[in-house]
């Protein structure tokens, strides 16, 4: 079994997607309003753990220029954190645009503007999840 959960990590919410069984497709899972690093490392344990996750994938919010920020080393920093409490392996894939990406399908499906807040966030997770189940790069966390 291939279960993988992907995450898009933001100021306020976190955005969770998991693939089916077979590693094939991701789906948005839901979506975590964050209560600090400890409380959100603690949930996203409880979420590997309860869904049999055998690889966790983050979203790395690298600049178009290829570029990082200050947002890039907080995540980098998290998720060397998760990392290394999780006994799984972690890793990032490139998010450049998935959340735009998300919004635009969400429009086209006729998700207005208000609803889109609270999910897009999933869908962006979901977006990367599914780069990385179709073999986008990856590159392993650190356990610190």
């Amino acid at each position: 079994m291939k279960r993988w959960l992907g995450l898009d990590l933001g100021h306020v919410r976190i955005g969770v997607a998991l693939s089916d069984s077979l590693g094939m497709t991701s789906q948005p899972l839901k979506v975590i309003q964050s209560e600090g690093t400890q409380k959100d490392l603690i949930t996203l344990g409880e979420l590997v753990n309860e869904h049999e996750v055998t690889q966790v994938i983050i979203g790395l919010p690298i600049n178009m220029d290829g570029t990082e920020s200050k947002q890039t080393q907080k995540i980098r920093d998290f998720s060397t954190k998760l990392s290394a409490r999780l006994n799984v392996p972690v890793f990032f894939v490139d998010e450049r645009l998935t959340s735009r990406q998300a919004e635009r399908m969400m429009s086209e499906s006729g998700v207005t503007s208000k609803k889109q807040r609270g999910k897009v966030d999933q869908v962006a997770a979901a977006i990367l999840l599914q780069a990385a189940l179709k073999g986008a790069p990856l590159t392993e966390v650190p356990k610190s």
